[in-house]
C-alpha cells in the first residue's frame, strides 16, 4: 500500500520584498458583540479610556479588512508608502521638522492640535500597546498600525473636535472610507447616548450622517502620503480631499451653547458627591 502524500504547505503572500501579507501565527479574530458592547459602555464611563476602543474593534473584526489590506500593501503604491514611511509616529511626533514647513499647512494645524490637547501619536500607540497584543512583521500590522497613527490627523482634516459628539463623527468619517461594525458602534450608539443624555435639539444624527458620507467621498487617508500631505496647505488640502466645512457638527455646538449645555462636557467621568 502506498504511503499518503503529504500535502505541499500553502503559498503565502508576500510583497516584492518578502514581507508577507498574513503572518500564519496571526490569530484569527472572533467575532463578539457582547464582548463589544460590553466595552463601548465602559466607553461611556470615561472617554479618555481608549484601550476601549481597541478592545471594540477586536471584538468586531471586519471581513473587508484584510481585502484592503491586500489592495493597498501588495500594490506598487503600496509598496512605495512602506519604504518612504514604514513607521508614522516617529513622522508626526516630530513637531520641530514639522514646524518647518509653511505655514497654514497640514502640518501646523496638526502640530497646534496635537499641542493643545497634550497629545502625541506615541501616546495613541502606548494606549493600544495596554492590550498586549503580539505584534507580527507582515502587512496587516503596517496597515493596522497606519489606520491607528492618522486617527488624530483625521481630527485636524476634518474639522471635528475631541469633544463626544467630535470622536463619534471622526470614527463615522472613518467608517465611511474602511466600513467596519466597530465604527458603526462607536459612532451611532454614541450619538444616540449624546442625544439621551443632553436631550437637545441639536441636530446629532445629522452631524453623524454628515460625518460618514464625508468619509465615503473622501480618498482613504491611509493610501496618501502623510509625508506630502503634511506640506501642504490645509484648506487646499480639503478641497482636494472633498472634506466640507462640518455644517451639521457646528450647529450642535451652537444650539448646545444656546442651551447652556458646554459640548466638551458631555460625557465626563462621574464623580463622586462630596458627603
Amino acid at each position: 500500500m502506498n504511503a499518503p502524500v503529504p500535502s505541499a504547505p500553502l503559498a503565502i503572500e508576500c510583497s516584492s520584498d518578502g514581507v508577507p501579507l498574513r503572518d500564519p501565527a496571526r490569530a484569527v479574530p472572533r467575532y463578539s458583540l457582547p464582548r463589544a458592547v460590553h466595552h463601548f459602555r465602559e466607553l461611556l464611563k470615561d472617554k479618555e479610556e481608549t484601550s476601549h476602543v481597541f478592545k471594540i474593534f477586536e471584538a468586531l473584526p471586519s471581513k473587508s479588512f484584510l481585502p484592503r489590506v491586500r489592495r493597498l500593501a501588495l500594490s506598487p503604491h503600496g509598496e512605495a508608502l512602506r519604504r518612504s514611511e514604514p513607521y508614522l509616529p516617529p513622522i508626526l511626533d516630530d513637531h520641530a521638522a514639522l514646524r518647518r514647513l509653511p505655514r497654514g499647512s497640514v502640518a501646523h494645524a496638526y502640530c497646534d492640535f496635537m499641542e493643545s490637547q497634550g497629545l502625541s501619536a506615541a501616546g495613541l500607540v502606548a494606549e493600544a500597546d495596554k492590550l498586549g497584543r503580539p505584534r507580527y512583521d507582515d502587512l496587516v500590522q503596517w496597515v493596522a498600525d497606519r489606520s491607528r497613527d492618522v486617527h488624530d490627523l483625521m481630527h485636524v482634516l476634518t474639522g471635528y473636535s475631541r469633544d463626544a459628539l467630535g470622536e463619534q463623527c471622526v470614527l463615522l468619517f472613518t467608517h465611511g472610507q474602511q466600513p467596519s461594525h466597530g465604527h458603526l458602534l462607536i459612532g451611532w450608539a454614541g450619538a444616540a447616548h449624546i442625544r439621551r443624555l443632553t436631550r437637545t435639539r441639536a441636530p446629532i444624527f445629522k452631524a453623524a450622517l454628515e460625518a460618514q458620507r464625508t468619509g465615503r467621498a473622501c480618498p482613504p487617508l491611509i493610501f496618501l502620503p502623510i509625508r506630502d500631505l503634511l506640506a501642504l496647505n490645509l484648506e487646499e488640502v480639503r478641497r482636494q480631499l472633498n472634506i466640507p466645512e462640518p455644517r451639521w457638527y457646528r450647529e450642535c455646538h451652537r444650539v448646545w451653547r444656546a442651551e447652556g449645555i458646554d459640548p466638551f462636557h458631555l460625557m465626563a467621568p462621574e464623580r463622586p458627591q462630596a458627603a
